[in-house]
């Protein structure tokens, strides 16, 4: 388990941005390798964190790292979608700070055996939990060619989707699709030559687009932003760090929508709705990784922190 280790992105920002109390209730909603965590957890005295994780993997290699911080800590195998409903389960109404840090760990992206990797040979997998049903053998096997083109194009942002999601129903009409490499090749196969000398592997974004289907993270995403603000304590911190920008739209609007208040349309003389603004947004744009931190960590280059803070 000491084999998990994932560099946390934005480390100290996220420290700052908190704004913890040594006696409050923190959550951590993407455990990982608990590089956050640990930190967080190293700062509480009569404090609680709770740590989130959908992977097994993870969540038992972040309980050996948070050993040392004993009953300060406890770890839930659960999306950190289901929030509301973990904090419910544990008898806790309300919350100091909650931390989503949205990247998939580098661990996980590493291990060839789970399928997330375009550079080892695994069977088609890509699930976060493996307890979930879904897997992209699934995915490339089973859904329509417009469905293929829809993702590929919308959460990998893939411009050859058409060519790439044809050549994968091409191919799987002989047999099906088995592989990691097995779709490597696929996707190569239906890509121009200047499209192949990209700096870029051929398929990163199809591998992110599958990768994402599969556990449906934008729709975890969206959820959470429903449900977070509620599960916050007055003063209470929401800070989010996202790698995509579909991800990040969904954030940033949910952090504004909630900040914002009444939703009547805007030639109404008064409010009629009674919404009343939730939080305030405390980063008007985005906190971004430094030249130092991306010489560590080129991983970082994509991260976006935003932060909002409980009314």
């Amino acid at each position: 388990m000491s084999d998990f280790y994932h560099v946390s992105v934005l480390l100290e920002e996220c420290l700052e941005g908190l704004n913890i109390k040594p006696d409050g209730i923190y959550v951590d909603g993407t455990l990982g390798g608990a590089g956050h965590s640990s930190r967080i957890a190293a700062k509480l005295t009569t404090g609680r964190l709770i740590g989130i994780d959908r992977d097994p993997v993870a969540l038992k290699a972040a309980g050996e790292r948070l050993k040392p911080y004993g009953d300060r800590v406890t770890l839930v195998h659960s999306n950190f979608c289901e929030i509301r409903q973990v904090l419910q389960d544990l008898g806790i109404e309300a919350v100091d700070g909650i931390l989503l840090d949205l990247g998939v760990s580098s661990p996980q992206l590493d291990d060839g055996e789970r399928g997330f990797s375009y550079m080892a040979d695994a069977p088609l997998d890509m699930r976060m939990d493996r307890g979930d049903s879904l897997t992209a053998h699934a995915v490339v096997n089973t859904w329509s060619q417009e469905e293929l083109k829809r993702i590929l194009y919308d959460y990998g942002e893939e411009r050859y989707a058409p060519q790439i999601a044809a050549a994968i129903c091409r191919r799987r009409e002989e047999k099906p699709i088995e592989t990691t490499l097995e779709l490597c090749d696929i996707i190569r196969s239906a890509m121009p030559a200047a499209a192949l000398r990209e700096k870029q592997h051929p398929a990163k974004r199809s591998f992110q687009a599958i990768r994402i289907a599969v556990n449906d993270e934008l729709g975890s995403v969206e959820k959470v932003m429903k449900d977070a603000v509620s599960c916050l304590a007055p003063g209470g911190r929401l800070a989010i760090i996202t790698f995509h920008s579909l991800e990040d739209r969904i954030v940033k609007c949910g952090m504004a929508n909630a900040a914002k208040g009444c939703t009547c349309p805007p030639n109404f003389p008064v409010c009629v709705c009674g919404k009343k603004p939730q939080v305030k947004v405390l980063t008007r744009k985005p906190i971004v990784s430094g030249d130092e931190e991306l010489e560590r960590n080129p991983r970082a280059r994509s991260a976006k922190l935003r932060i909002c803070e409980k009314i």
